[in-house]
């Protein structure tokens, strides 16, 4: 139930604003998320995350490999990406809506990306068949992972 209200909220939210959201899916057993213009503004666990939690994600080399292509204020680490954008600073950046579609659906923010689309399962190519229909990433997780990122407000490294 808290999930269609999350749904309706954004709907709303939408409308109110002008626009219609895109409505997708996460994939089996994953909530829908409502789009509106260049974010999810709603959480998709109907809860804040914990950023605590979303710094180990961020660091952790073999959850979500955000360090493979970022960098950011983490001294350290060692080894930082440079094919995608610094994260020092995102909170400050972005919204949290926003953070929480670039993670979901990078693409829908820039159809060259080689970013991976952490939450969604559908419309995907060259998906291993153990991983078909399965998101690299719980909604949980990205939660966390948006809460930290909501959090780095300083550019500076």
């Amino acid at each position: 139930m808290a999930g269609l209200r999350a749904i309706l909220s954004a709907a709303l939210a939408a409308s109110l604003a002008g626009a219609m959201p895109g409505l997708a899916e996460g994939g089996a057993g994953s909530p829908a998320y409502g789009i509106v213009k260049d974010a999810i503004p709603v959480s998709l666990t109907g809860a804040a995350g914990n950023a605590a939690r979303g710094r180990m994600l961020v660091l952790d080399r073999r959850v979500g490999l955000c360090l493979l292509c970022h960098s950011g204020p983490f001294p350290e680490e060692r080894f930082q990406g440079t094919i995608g954008p610094d994260l020092s600073g995102i909170g400050a950046r972005l919204s949290e809506g926003q953070i929480r579609l670039r993670i979901v659906e990078p693409a829908r923010i820039n159809t060259a990306t080689i970013m991976p689309a952490y939450f969604r399962t559908e419309g995907l190519t060259r998906v291993a068949a153990a991983f078909r229909g399965k998101p690299i990433l719980s909604a949980q997780q990205i939660e966390d992972i948006v809460a930290f990122l909501t959090g780095l407000r300083d550019e500076s490294r």
